[in-house]
């Protein structure tokens, strides 16, 4: 069971992660071509990245002083025992030209162990909240990674990143189809991810992601009974790397296929 003060945390920061939302969606651009910095290839940053990350600094520095904080835009800029990982936009491309599939991303790690996460997906009205050993829940219903049997059956959704070689996407994205699953792409991996834990797709790749990006998620996967590549054993913790994300029955065969190991 978590501790007494790991759940006074969760809750309050459920409350900062609300009130990051409503900002985010004050600050929405209108549909339209991308309303955003282009610092790299399909990488977008908005000014709302900024504001919501250090809404969320500051809150959570104020309530928990002696906690770490890590954010994608800035960094690490405190350290402690407990740390606060945040993506204040995941899937900024398809917040940066109005649409709803993105989300605010914070997860609470002890040490380098992920312990409680929360997505907020405002403009979907949706969020995934989880602590280790707690469960996992959308909109405060418990959630469970899919129970599909056959890869034919499946869906599965791969990430893109301008940081991995060409060629690999579309490898990776045949090595799916041919085991006859549906594949799907869909610009935002937290998202991706807690839809995994939900069971409404039933494996996500990304060749190249970071920690802000997932450190949620994992602990909602692995309270839903999803099956995860060591990302953090195998360099997430410090720099991007590979996650696969798989409902339990699939897993080995769909590891197999696109080359990336379970253990």
């Amino acid at each position: 069971m978590p501790s007494p003060h790991i759940l006074y945390r969760f809750e309050a920061a459920r409350s900062v992660v609300r009130d990051a939302a409503e900002l985010a969606m004050k600050m929405r651009p209108a549909p339209g071509g991308p309303q955003a910095t282009q610092k790299a290839a399909q990488d977008w940053l908005t000014e709302t990245d900024g504001a919501v990350e250090a809404l969320i600094s500051h809150r959570i520095g104020q309530m928990f002083p002696e906690d770490g904080f890590q954010g994608e835009e800035e960094g690490r800029t405190r350290g402690g025992s407990l740390r606060w990982v945040v993506d204040p936009i995941d899937g900024t491309s398809n917040y940066a030209r109005g649409r709803n599939r993105w989300c605010i991303s914070l997860g609470l790690m002890d040490g380098d162990t992920p312990i409680a996460g929360i997505i907020e997906a405002p403009a979907l009205r949706e969020t995934y909240t989880a602590v280790r050993g707690q469960g996992a829940f959308l909109n405060g219903r418990p959630i469970h990674a899919s129970t599909v049997l056959d890869p034919a059956s499946s869906m599965i959704e791969m990430g893109w990143s301008n940081r991995v070689k060409p060629g690999v996407f579309q490898q990776k994205i045949d090595a799916i189809l041919n085991l006859g699953a549906m594949p799907r792409s869909g610009g935002s991996g937290a998202i991706a991810l807690a839809e995994v834990a939900c069971g409404r797709q039933d494996g996500y790749l990304e060749m190249s992601i970071n920690l802000w990006d997932v450190a949620a998620a994992l602990v909602l996967l692995e309270e839903a009974g999803a099956r995860v590549s060591p990302f953090l054993r195998d360099g997430g913790l410090e720099g991007d790397a590979t996650i696969l994300a798989a409902a339990p029955h699939i897993a080995d065969v769909l590891s197999q296929a696109v080359g990336v190991s379970m253990d």
